[in-house]
């Protein structure tokens, strides 16, 4: 079978294009002009290749001619799966380090999400549910956004940029069609689907999976990675790759990829399955968390899982009905999971290979978490910050408070004092918030809002609400 080695049949227009000829293209349009380029590493097979081409192409141009900056961007969600943020770090040191010693204008970086946007922080802070394919909250929020960001800061600084991607037609027919819709005329660059001033070069566009893996088998990796160890996780995994996603066109994982550990848009995480079943047995602990998360979905389960009520405090009903729509998670539920993780990173830690260390979830997360619970649903016990300490054995850093913050000895007065009124303790424990938020302002206009907003909230039960919803429809029928 003749392969990119002999030539590259990508069309009656490229008909013949070698190996060499396509470095030879990367040499043209690097040199021919200053946009900076913003190459998308996820450290698997396809990145791997597209960079290391661009590297050796770049490498044999004369000094005076590889001076713009080539960034190598790397995306991390945060929910990596441990093996792959372990070879991602040591990856982004290498190619820094290769890239100085070799005199080469290429940088490798690590972008992130906000912490207000990450996994943990949407899911057990705010109640999110565990991304499906209707509602894949996910994408945007880990990947697309932390991207997106460090290329429009280079398009402020520079004008415009052109992105590297490894991407091939040969992935799927709507990947195929999605990199021709864009396609400049005549040129070898695509006009980025959303990003102004940002271009996109595919020099691998044409491979196939085999020709990927001849080009990284039969030429060493410039920056001293070991290209068999990479065959081999994907052997292990049995596994695609998850692309750099820098738009809503742009496929997101699924179907056996590399990818966030916590994902639930499969059905089965299958490479993480192959990775245990190739003796990663470590990692069981994160299959069993992923999926939990997952049966959550089931709809005969969901209203064990979920609040009746949305995050703004209304009960939704599905049209012409009195079936409510599942809320966020409860906070009971939340409570339940974020102690199964830590204690999951513990045992992660302790089962993991010499060397490995996994950081589940991130300090910066737990605080926030903390901080949405005790003022979004008056957790006064600090459940976060105790938890921390019993089981991972040390104090989470949180901020002084201003001194007006309520403990769990509050809470146990709150509760009395509210069962003896029958009103609900977390009205109380938010109005309370709202008026310790404002405590020591010189101006509080917009306290009485806020306190409005508290009170329209639904606080009557599930029963009830949905009796007066039931009440409300007979009356409008009649």
């Amino acid at each position: 079978m003749a392969t990119l080695f002999d030539s590259i049949d990508t069309g009656p227009e490229d008909d013949g294009r070698t190996i060499e000829g396509i470095l030879e293209e990367i040499r043209t349009i690097y040199a021919s002009d200053d946009r900076p380029w913003v190459i998308g590493y996820s450290g698997g097979k396809d990145s791997t290749c597209a960079l290391q081409m661009i590297w050796n192409a770049v490498a044999k141009l004369p000094k005076t001619k590889r001076k713009k900056p080539i960034y190598v961007l790397s995306s991390d969600t945060l929910v990596e799966t441990p093996v792959i943020v372990e070879y991602i770090n040591q990856a982004i040191d290498s190619i820094n380090k290769a890239a100085a010693d070799q005199g080469l204008p290429i940088e490798a970086r690590k972008v992130v999400p906000d912490i207000s946007d990450s996994f943990w922080v949407n899911l057990l802070g705010k109640g999110y549910p565990a991304p499906s394919r209707r509602f894949r909250w996910c994408t945007e929020r880990l990947k697309i956004d932390p991207a997106n960001a460090f290329i429009k800061e280079k398009v402020a600084e520079f004008g415009e940029v052109i992105m590297v991607l490894g991407v091939r037609r040969a992935e799927s027919a709507t990947r195929a069609q999605v990199m021709s819709l864009h396609r400049i005329k005549n040129s070898a660059l695509s006009r980025h689907s959303s990003l102004v001033g940002a271009f996109v070069y595919t020099p691998i566009e044409a491979f196939s999976t085999d020709d990927v893996w001849n080009y990284l088998l039969q030429n060493e990796n410039p920056w001293g990675g070991d290209n068999r160890q990479l065959l081999a996780m994907y052997r292990n995994a049995q596994a695609g790759e998850c692309p750099l996603v820098v738009d809503k066109n742009t496929e997101s994982c699924g179907n056996s990829r590399f990818g966030c550990w916590v994902c639930t848009v499969v059905t089965k995480d299958k490479a993480m399955e192959a990775m245990i079943d190739n003796g990663e047995t470590w990692l069981e602990p994160l299959l069993d968390l992923r999926d939990e998360l997952a049966a959550t979905q089931d709809p005969e389960q969901k209203s064990k899982y979920r609040d009746y009520r949305r995050r703004d405090g209304r009960v939704m009903f599905k049209s012409d009905s009195t079936d409510v729509i599942p809320g966020p998670y409860r906070m009971s539920y939340r409570k339940e999971f974020l102690k199964k993780l830590l204690e999951a990173q513990v045992e992660v830690n302790r089962n993991a290979p010499p060397g490995e260390k996994t950081v589940l979830i991130h300090d910066a997360e737990l605080m926030e978490i903390r901080r949405l619970w005790r003022s979004e649903a008056g957790e006064w016990e600090d459940f976060v910050a105790t938890n921390v300490s019993e089981i991972l054995g040390r104090a989470l850093p949180v901020e002084d408070d201003d001194g007006y913050r309520f403990d769990g000895s509050d809470g146990e007065i709150l509760e009395e004092v509210c069962a003896e009124y029958d009103v609900p303790p977390e009205l109380l424990a938010q109005l309370l918030e709202v008026e310790r938020s404002v405590r020591g302002l010189k101006r509080r206009s917009s306290v009485h809002q806020r306190i409005g907003a508290v009170m329209e909230r639904e606080w009557r039960d599930q029963e009830e609400a949905v009796a007066a919803h039931a009440a409300r429809k007979s009356r409008d029928a009649s």
